[in-house]
């Protein structure tokens, strides 16, 4: 249990690590025992209702399709769906439909190095999903803990007759600070983004670019502070060395928590609650916001097909390094 939850706990070496199937396969906790890091916001005991009605800021909320959909529609193959409006202010659709459900716990155990759950979430055209999202398909979900620390593996077949389209983004929720006694003045972030996209006043991107701040600059090369200013901002990806990550430095301490997602993901959102200290989220998304309803060539927008049978998959780790 997890404050109340049915959750599978993962252990293995240092560190920790605690899933919640009913509540959209969120993993809310990562932890490294041996230091007393918990890098994940994690919901207190009487925060629970509140993260309940509300699952985008604590944990690895999945957001399947994600992110923003201009008046709730979503454009595919000639055919227009219809997503519920629920982000009345600005009047699009908000971050998917899997974030909130129950996923089937498929298997859970332990091996001489690792400790692993695998959860499931199949959809045909029985599920509630189905109404909004006419096709059928498999997510697996698979997290796996060891020494080197969290790897999360993602399985997206298409088990349906009709192409479907493959949006994802994980609205990853990291502590800053991490550490016990730093504050968050204490942590540089730096991230492997590209060019900035404007964004106009419902959030939807215009198909331009904004020049980038100084801080921003940094952040791809010394980093900056995680909470220079506001930030709910869409960049592209811009792969350095090989890798598309996140880095988040306690410079107090000199440990890094590394967030390397892999090239798969085109596109990087920040959002950082109007810069308020304590936790940001650096989002790593396969699409362009509202991509489907944007004139963009898919391989730019991210909008990846998937035909009948066929497979999605990457693969993320989370893990932490420490000063020597």
């Amino acid at each position: 249990m997890y404050q109340g939850e049915q959750a599978v706990w993962l252990k293995a070496g240092r560190y920790e690590a605690v899933v919640l199937p009913d509540i959209g396969a969120n993993l809310i906790a990562f932890r490294d025992c041996e230091s007393g890091y918990r890098f994940l916001r994690e919901p207190r005991e009487h925060e629970m209702d509140s993260f309940k009605a509300m699952p985008y800021v604590h944990g690895i909320p999945v957001l399947f399709p994600p992110n923003r959909f201009e008046d709730g529609k979503f454009r595919w193959n000639g055919a227009c769906y219809q997503f519920p409006v629920n982000e009345p202010e600005r009047g699009n659709h908000l971050h998917g439909f899997v974030h909130n459900i129950p996923w089937k716990v498929e298997e859970y155990g332990t091996t001489d190095t690792t400790s692993y759950v695998s959860l499931l979430l199949e959809v045909d055209d029985t599920h509630p999903l189905y109404h909004y999202f006419p096709h059928t398909f498999t997510f697996r979900l698979r997290y796996t803990l060891s020494s080197d620390g969290l790897q999360q593996h993602t399985f997206i077949r298409n088990t349906g007759s009709q192409s479907m389209p493959c949006l994802l983004a994980y609205h990853t929720t990291v502590n800053t600070p991490f550490v016990p006694g730093s504050t968050a003045s204490d942590y540089k972030l730096k991230m492997t983004i590209g060019s900035r996209r404007e964004m106009n006043e419902r959030m939807l991107p215009t198909g331009a670019f904004q020049p980038l701040k100084p801080e921003e600059e940094a952040m791809k090369t010394v980093g900056v502070n995680p909470f220079f200013e506001a930030m709910d901002n869409h960049y592209t990806a811009a792969p350095q060395n090989g890798r598309n990550r996140m880095e988040l430095t306690d410079t107090r301490t000199g440990d890094k928590l590394v967030y390397d997602v892999g090239t798969s993901y085109k596109h990087w959102m920040i959002w950082n609650n109007d810069a308020t200290e304590g936790f940001f989220c650096p989002e790593p998304q396969m699409n362009l916001v509202n991509a489907p309803n944007m004139d963009i060539p898919a391989e730019e927008s991210g909008l990846i097909a998937l035909e009948s049978g066929e497979i999605w998959e990457v693969s993320a780790r989370l893990y932490c390094l420490h000063a020597k």
